[in-house]
């Protein structure tokens, strides 16, 4: 019954997707909900795990769609450490902001001309640069999300960030007149 959902996924046949999802839908909701302790987070957990799932089916990433039950449950844990992984950079954050309170007077990490400079220097970079260095530094995203969203293979990220941060220095020593 898995192999032909996958198939059917596979060359775009919607009521298959929605077969899928009716299938497997309580069990990573109950799996999210008995981990999460919320229902608003367990939906959500739900929501991007087939969201996931029906990604890997049709770019035929899914090894072994014999064993699709597990790839959907494994798919729904990974959600769910993500999920309490930027839980926990949240609270460092509020912990660090409600710190740094007590030391307000103290000048900023960066002074106005550096952060005009880095803005500018940012503009001169080709679009691709751009795109790549806010998904890994500040949007902190993974390198295979970074890879899927820029449409290529994980291996030629390390390609594109050296080049792009050799990029960002020279275009910074340039406008700040360090060379």
């Amino acid at each position: 019954m898995d192999l032909q959902l996958v198939d059917e996924i596979r060359n775009g046949v919607s009521a298959a997707e929605a077969t899928l999802y009716e299938k497997y839908a309580p069990r990573v909701f109950y799996l999210a909900l008995s981990e999460m302790r919320s229902r608003e987070n367990a939906e959500d957990v739900r929501a991007e795990t087939f969201l996931r799932v029906l990604q890997a089916i049709r770019a035929e990433r899914l090894r072994s769609p014999e064993a699709l039950a597990s790839f959907i449950l494994n798919t729904a844990r990974n959600v769910i450490r993500e999920h309490f992984r930027q839980e926990r950079r949240t609270e460092q954050i509020e912990a660090d902001e409600i710190e740094k309170g007590k030391y307000a007077e103290e000048p900023a990490f960066l002074d106005e001309d550096v952060k005009s400079a880095i803005e500018k220097v940012v503009q001169r970079l080709k679009p691709r640069e751009q795109v790549f260095l806010r998904m890994y530094y500040y949007e902190e995203k993974s390198k295979a999300e970074i890879a899927q969203e820029l449409g290529i293979k994980e291996d030629r990220l390390r390609l594109i960030k050296s080049r792009a941060l050799k990029s960002f220095r020279e275009q910074y020593d340039r406008l700040t007149g360090k060379r």
